[in-house]
């Protein structure tokens, strides 16, 4: 099956088949705290160009990329700025080109930030999140689209290289379109969507196989530890049709907590007919807190994140950080949710 794809502007399209025809070191690099999305998207970027001929390509990310995603085919070649600071910022310097995936500001690759922006190298965008920083050469940007692995596949087809698109990119292509819509069950009414997934199957993914490890698969720490935040740390706020959930540094190293560990428990709350949008807290440093928030229907947890958290994301899913106490963070997003009752 060969999927037809229209999404690149002629502008889009010569640009990135300049950036193609460059020769020198490609650097692909992704955001903070990568998700599946980002991870697959990357990887699947990685092979196609390889297969294609440039032998220069690497990965980079801020930090680890998650335990769970460890199944995907190339995940160990990837070099972590926190482990490998130097020889990352090394990379972006001499790099000819630089692919920024699943990020849109410079600010979300953290403390590459200066690297990213400090490097002569072509920069090409290709994201799918709101409001982009016109920060790359190229940008691809795509709000309308549930991720950027899906965006990227349609690239991909509309550059002529679908060919390049084997089992192995079909996998980790599809892994970034389960991970950014909970298995398709938000952000997923496109019927487009099913015509890509339809292709990558007959490519070789293993959809089922996706899902038994990506969301049927957890240590049994991460089941205590979910099972704990559910019944001792989550409150209903229903004047506002709210539920939040905070774990502090210590609840998380209790249950031996390891990046990843949480992914899904904030869509959890959702199940409840009367919760509109769930918000979940992470102290992942003393005063440095992680937030997520997902939601259904209409309610824009994409505004509630940027307005209150300095984040952004998509309608039903976003994601923030806040400098500073948990209690300082809850008092924050407790003064913030009156304002969005109009929403309700």
């Amino acid at each position: 099956m060969e999927s037809a794809s229209t999404i690149l502007t002629p502008a889009e399209f010569s640009g990135l088949n300049h950036a193609l025809s460059l020769s020198g070191g490609k650097v692909i690099i992704c955001h903070v705290s990568p998700d599946g999305d980002a991870i697959g998207s990357s990887l699947s970027l990685l092979r196609v160009l390889r297969a294609m001929g440039h032998r220069d390509v690497r990965v980079v990310t801020p930090d680890m990329p998650p335990q769970s995603l460890g199944f995907l085919s190339g995940i160990r070649e990837i070099t972590v700025a926190s482990q490998h600071p130097e020889t990352v910022r090394r990379l972006l310097s001499s790099a000819g080109v630089i692919f920024c995936l699943d990020f849109n500001e410079p600010r979300r690759v953290d403390r590459l930030e200066e690297a990213l922006s400090g490097s002569k190298a072509l920069k090409v965008m290709i994201d799918h999140h709101l409001n982009p920083d016109p920060f790359a050469d190229i940008i691809v940007s795509r709000p309308e689209v549930s991720s950027s692995c899906l965006l990227l596949y349609n690239v991909l087809v509309d550059l002529g290289l679908a060919g390049y698109i084997d089992m192995t990119v079909a996998e980790s292509l599809l892994t970034g379109m389960m991970t950014d819509t909970g298995a398709f069950s938000y952000n997923a009414k496109d019927p487009g969507i099913y015509r890509v997934v339809a292709d990558l199957m007959e490519r070789g993914a293993d959809k089922d196989r996706l899902y038994k490890i990506l969301f049927d698969t957890n240590k049994e720490s991460t089941l205590r530890l979910h099972g704990y935040a559910l019944a001792e740390k989550m409150t209903i706020y229903p004047d506002h049709k709210a539920s939040v959930i905070v774990l502090d540094s210590d609840e998380l190293q209790r249950f031996c907590y390891q990046r990843g560990d949480t992914e899904g428990l904030v869509n959890k709350p959702l199940s409840i007919p009367e919760v509109a949008y769930s918000v979940f807290m992470r102290q992942d440093e003393p005063e440095f807190i992680k937030v997520s928030m997902r939601s259904k229907g209409l309610f824009p947890v994409d505004k509630l994140c940027k307005e209150a958290f300095g984040g952004g994301g998509h309608l039903n899913a976003a994601g923030g950080e806040f400098y500073g106490t948990l209690d300082a963070a809850i008092a924050h997003l407790l003064e913030k949710m009156p304002e969005f009752d109009c929403y309700l």
